[in-house]
């Protein structure tokens, strides 16, 4: 996901309280912030999402949470995928019952996606859409 740590980046990096809304028209808004929980690891979490609204709700499409990592440079770990449209919401990698659990196959489906996305925000320019007044 390099567009979203290009976008952290340039938001003054992850720190409690980041919030971040990037309005780049005819794409839906894509918004990114610091969770108040860490990952299943331990390690400082976001959620990234476009939103919709139906019914006046808003509406995930998607969202995925990632951990970020700093080992070997900054890079972000999917946990979790929702999609409010599709009624779909996945955890990929959790704590139960104190116990680390980790769903290979629906990782490696989260992190495909990830990288998919990420080819699409580039192409659709949300970096260079970030301003300080996001």
């Amino acid at each position: 996901m390099k567009a979203i740590l290009d976008i952290l980046q340039k938001a003054g990096g992850w720190h409690p309280g980041l919030y971040v809304k990037i309005e780049n028209a005819p794409y839906m808004e894509l918004v990114i912030e610091a969770m108040d929980e860490s990952g299943p690891c331990g390690l400082p979490s976001l959620s990234v999402g476009h939103y919709g609204e139906q019914n006046g709700d808003l509406m995930r499409d998607p969202e995925m949470c990632f951990e970020l990592g700093f080992a070997r440079g900054p890079h972000l770990i999917a946990f979790y995928w929702r999609n409010d449209y599709a009624g779909i919401e996945q955890w990929s990698r959790f704590i139960e019952d104190g116990n680390y659990c980790y769903h290979r196959q629906l990782h490696e489906q989260h992190e495909s996606f990830a990288k998919l996305w990420d080819k699409n925000l580039d192409a659709q320019r949300f970096v260079e859409a970030f301003t300080d007044k996001c």
